[in-house]
């Protein structure tokens, strides 16, 4: 059995997953298989895996599904992965030559059953690291960002590990949970192995990246309440505690996987003609509104010590005055592209 497989969720992503692929065949160590599931995509996706598993360079799982958005691609890559570790890239990512390499030499001098697995970095097409190193041997993802950590930062996981999470939910209607939801689980009980090397590289397009996130907030309020009830159980930081940083929950990703993660074909960077008139309004003024409802939210799980604890009286006094500041308001959000 190999020790890694490399899981890649698939919408509509054929024009780019042979890059993905191309990669994979060169890489200098062959010890992984490589599991894709295909979100639902209608763009012939199915009929290019089948002819690569027939060239036979490298291991190839294909798995189809109807449509759920990242986080339900996820779900069913973690139900069918055996090997030790797994590590997901993405169907417009690739991996440097010597990636696997890396990762299987670093996993056999530093195995340990007290982490859950290895975090690495990434890099974009012309080799510059994406946010900030990482700073320490040993960390958790969000101990790393609440120490002022940023971007990306490819994730290796224990399988034993990461399954032993409950899975995403799946809400009606929605397509999109945060993938951080497993992660901040298992940051309650284990580290990472902290590996300062690029484990992939990434098409990073900053335009728009805020405001695709705060749209799948719009399209998917229960998916993000999910969220944020989990992060804030979690959370060490104060300002996380009521304020939402989407960076955590996407990981500082671009704007195009963003919008896979949920689901949908068109580009998030995208603006309808009457939305790019006046595009920082827009996108302003969409973000104060998402901020207002993420406030209302926060005031109503903060409420429930059983949900956050270490909650005071002073914080839920702070809450309490924001839900009487917006709870008159009326929301004029944009239009969600779909």
């Amino acid at each position: 059995m190999h020790l890694l497989t490399i899981f890649t969720p698939a919408y509509n992503r054929a024009h780019t997953l042979g890059r993905t692929y191309e990669s994979l065949c060169r890489q200098t160590c062959k010890d992984f298989c490589w599991l894709i599931v295909d979100d639902g995509s209608t763009d012939g996706t199915a009929d290019l895996v089948a002819k690569w598993k027939t060239e036979n360079r490298i291991p190839i799982t294909y798995i189809h599904q109807e449509n759920q958005g990242m986080h339900g691609a996820h779900n069913t890559a973690y139900r069918n992965i055996h090997t030790e570790l797994n590590t997901c890239i993405d169907s417009d990512d690739w991996m440097p030559d010597n990636a696997v390499e890396r990762i299987i030499t670093f996993w056999n001098e530093h195995r340990s059953d007290k982490v859950a697995g290895i975090v690495g970095l990434d890099q974009t097409a012309d080799g510059k690291i994406i946010g900030t190193p990482l700073d320490r041997e040993r960390t958790t993802l969000q101990g790393f960002y609440e120490r002022g950590g940023k971007g990306d930062k490819k994730l290796v996981y224990r399988t034993e590990v990461i399954t032993s999470y409950p899975e995403y939910p799946l809400f009606e209607g929605e397509r999109y949970v945060g993938l951080a939801y497993k992660y901040m689980l298992a940051d309650q009980d284990y580290e990472l192995l902290t590996l300062n090397e690029p484990l992939v590289t990434v098409e990073y397009q900053p335009d728009g990246s805020s405001y695709s996130m705060y749209r799948q907030y719009w399209n998917n309020p229960r998916g993000f309440a999910f969220f944020r009830k989990t992060e804030m159980k979690c959370t060490h930081s104060l300002k996380r505690l009521f304020i939402h940083l989407p960076q955590l929950e996407v990981l500082g990703r671009k704007p195009s996987q963003v919008h896979d993660r949920a689901g949908h074909a068109s580009r998030s960077g995208t603006l309808l003609p009457h939305q790019a008139q006046n595009k920082h309004a827009s996108i302003n003024e969409h973000r104060q509104w998402i901020t207002h409802r993420s406030s209302l939210s926060l005031f109503l799980a903060t409420t429930s010590r059983r949900n956050c604890p270490s909650a005071s009286t002073r914080l839920l006094g702070k809450a309490s005055a924001i839900l009487r500041r917006f709870a008159s308001m009326t929301p004029q959000p944009t239009t969600p592209h779909r």
